[in-house]
């Protein structure tokens, strides 16, 4: 990538096409659809990158199954068919997962109604072959999975879905966005619109590291801060129709010995939720809730209540578990950004994606889901294109060809077969089997790149060595800024390895501090930040 920097003097200096505000998922895809059509691009993020709903979602690439109770048959078409595409552009981060629905007595649809049910399911995300749901006796549920309790239980139903990590799948896209040649930066956060003739041509924007104010001129503009949709109206002054209406969810994570399932699982609850528990490496994860949100949108956490929730709710399902607080040693937090329909309640949402524009050319996007976010963009710069450039000589929509960087795999047998070439040659060196699975699920055929540097720079340890060269990959590759950027959303290891990232935070805040060259008091600042973030998803427990 070129330096922030660079970006910056590029975003002060030059008039673009369109200026996205936001680094989720849903930015990042409108910037790689509008500059793979030959529009000038740029994008501004006031955190990082996948700061907010996009590195808190429950990671999955899925079709939405039970969007069908709520009759949304085109939703379910869209996303159902978008997980194939997905996983096409990046076979080692949109992983293949079968899922166990267990269905149990007086509880759900009943057997022969979630039969039928998957069968449209299937039908609409055009899902082929061994993917197609398979239903399950008694026996075999409990064959599958024997945590399951056994009283009640009719039946299940083996389904497909996609896992997958969120924040990258994000960065991904923001980094072939950039070598498609949009201008994107984060830390760079939007304080006020500029208007000529009553209509919007730019934005004031600060930059966080160095507290400069700058000006970038745009012929359209889009606004895509997922819960900070209706923050950015107000300041254009066109919060008025209909609002965001705001739900949190909530996952908890456990040690995989304490909830030893064989393949992820969804599941219901006595008060008609579902709730998913997916194995990761190490781990397995649990959620989500989905309760009304009004507080701080820069501060959501995982409160005593929430926690307790998930942990009956495993304890409900899996009774020989015993699950307890203790076990919990992590947990995320994010917000969906729905839109509010008079007389719902929050698991009553439509999860679509609408539209908002305002008179003076602000256009806004809200709802959708993680797995839609190609179709998303899509319909925004069309949006885009047919009021502004319709004269203009542009491409179509392609995205669904544009492979993601370290996706360069023919198909999902070809990433296996570089992780295990990857694991031997880590193996000389002293590394394991699950060092090399984690580097090919986070990033590819990139993974070489993080081994090659591994290599020529040996100093101590191999794991430490590894944690470094994954670092510099961040910092030179992924336009990682501290050491928070790392920790939660380039490794993941705030979540999925939490005792890792607090043995060694030290070395990772010391290893930015030198890269950059900060004072001691900065880097005490930084060191202070990760301290909070290892507290603040365990702060249920003080």
């Amino acid at each position: 990538m070129v330096t922030r920097g660079e970006t910056i003097r590029s975003l002060e200096s030059e008039s673009f096409d369109l200026l996205i505000i936001g680094g989720g998922i849903t930015g990042a895809g409108i910037a790689l659809d509008a500059a793979s059509r030959g529009l000038k691009v740029a994008l501004i993020e006031k955190e990082d990158f996948a700061y907010g709903t996009s590195s808190r979602s429950t990671k999955l690439i899925h079709g939405g199954l039970r969007y069908l109770k709520q009759l949304e048959f085109a939703l379910v078409k869209e996303v159902g068919s978008e997980r194939a595409i997905v996983h096409q552009l990046a076979p080692h981060l949109v992983v293949p997962e079968k899922m166990l629905l267990p269905l149990y007595e007086r509880r759900g649809l009943g057997y022969w109604l979630t039969s039928i049910g998957l069968k449209i399911y299937d039908w609409l995300a055009g899902v082929k072959g061994d993917d197609q749901r398979r239903m399950l006796t008694k026996t075999q549920t409990l064959k599958f999975e024997p945590l399951l309790k056994s009283d009640d239980i009719k039946g299940g139903a083996i389904y497909a879905e996609y896992r997958t990590d969120d924040a990258r799948l994000t960065i991904e896209i923001i980094k072939l966005a950039v070598a498609k040649g949009a201008c994107i930066a984060n830390y760079l956060e939007l304080k006020n619109f500029d208007y000529a003739s009553g209509r919007i041509c730019g934005v004031q924007a600060i930059d966080r590291e160095t507290q400069n104010m700058i000006t970038i001129r745009s012929t359209a503009i889009v606004n895509a801060t997922g819960p900070w949709v209706d923050e950015l109206r107000t300041i254009n002054q066109s919060r008025h129709g209909k609002t965001l209406h705001l739900t949190k969810g909530v996952h908890i994570v456990v040690p995989y010995h304490r909830l030893a399932v064989r393949q992820a699982i969804y599941f219901d609850v006595p008060d008609g939720r579902m709730i998913f528990a997916i194995p990761r490496g190490r781990v397995t994860y649990i959620g989500t809730t989905d309760t009304d949100y009004d507080s701080n949108l820069d501060k959501v956490v995982t409160t005593q209540e929430d926690a307790s929730y998930l942990i009956m709710a495993v304890n409900e399902m899996f009774p020989s578990v015993h699950l307890t607080m203790a076990d919990i040693e992590s947990t995320w937090a994010g917000l969906r950004p729905l839109i509010h329909e008079t007389g719902k309640s929050a698991s009553e949402l439509s999860r679509k994606d609408e539209l908002f524009e305002s008179e003076t050319g602000l256009i806004s996007i809200a709802g959708g889901k993680l797995t839609g976010y190609r179709k998303m963009a899509e319909r925004v710069v069309d949006r885009v294109i047919q009021l502004h450039f319709e004269s203009r000589t542009l491409k179509s929509c392609h995205t669904h060809t544009l492979v993601l960087p370290g996706g360069n795999f023919t198909n999902r047998k070809a990433v296996q077969e570089m992780e295990a070439s990857l694991a031997a040659r880590m193996g000389t060196v002293g590394l394991r089997g699950n060092d090399a699975t984690n580097l090919i699920h986070l990033y590819g055929s990139q993974a070489w790149q993080i081994m090659t540097y591994f290599e020529n720079h040996r100093s101590g340890s191999p794991e430490q060595d590894l944690l470094e060269a994954e670092m510099m990959f961040a910092i030179e590759y992924e336009m990682a800024r501290f050491p928070l950027d790392f920790i939660i959303r380039r490794s993941g290891l705030l979540y999925f390895n939490h005792p890792k990232a607090v043995r060694e935070a030290n070395r990772i805040v010391a290893f930015f501090a030198k890269r950059f060259q900060w004072t001691p008091e900065f880097q005490r600042i930084q060191e202070s930040k990760v301290n909070m973030a290892l507290e603040e998803v365990l702060l249920f427990k003080l």
